[in-house]
């Protein structure tokens, strides 16, 4: 009796196995593939985003540490650590934005992820694909120099088919230039 309640948990749990693996396949083969040109323009997307809301949160960053600034109670005849108590708060008002500046990509990010989230597999897949397209093709930096610059190293200035072969046809000019040159 109880080797028979253990099979029957098993065939399910193979048969719902089984299943999931079937679905997981047909859906996979009705996805359409990502093609080069759609993973450069959600990858422009996803730059823009992140830009974006960069601006707002450092915005969003400076407003809220001027106000917090405003309704503190500040002598302004005693200086902060040597320095006049206005370039202090100044100072932090600049620095809060720029805070808010560096949080914003992680916004950002979410909101691409968020938006997109139909292709992200497959975006994900193909920027690993560039990215190692992109190891491969790097030119070595050691051999870099005033006189001749090493081309864009991570690619982040890549955002069509186009920028690549712009970017191969720099990296062999790096590449002949060192060569000859050293």
């Amino acid at each position: 009796m109880f080797a028979l309640g253990v099979q029957n948990r098993l065939f399910t749990r193979r048969a719902m196995l089984f299943k999931s693996l079937r679905f997981n396949s047909t859906t996979a083969a009705t996805q359409p593939k990502l093609t080069w040109v759609d993973y450069f323009n959600l990858k422009k997307q996803n730059t823009r985003i992140n830009t974006i809301a960069g601006v707002f949160t450092g915005i969003g960053g400076a407003f809220l540490t001027l106000s917090y600034l405003g309704n503190i109670e500040i002598d302004v005849e005693k200086p902060i650590m040597g320095f006049d108590p206005l370039m202090i708060m100044g100072g932090a008002v600049v620095l809060g934005g720029l805070v808010g500046y560096l949080v914003g990509p992680f916004i950002g990010s979410f909101v691409f992820r968020m938006t997109n989230r139909a292709q992200l597999q497959q975006f994900e897949r193909r920027n690993s694909e560039f990215l190692t397209r992109l190891r491969a093709n790097r030119p070595d930096p050691s051999s870099q120099s005033f006189s001749n610059p090493i081309p864009d190293y991570y690619g982040e200035k890549i955002y069509s088919l186009k920028d690549y072969m712009q970017w191969l046809r720099d990296c062999n000019a790096f590449r002949r230039k060192a060569k000859e040159f050293l």
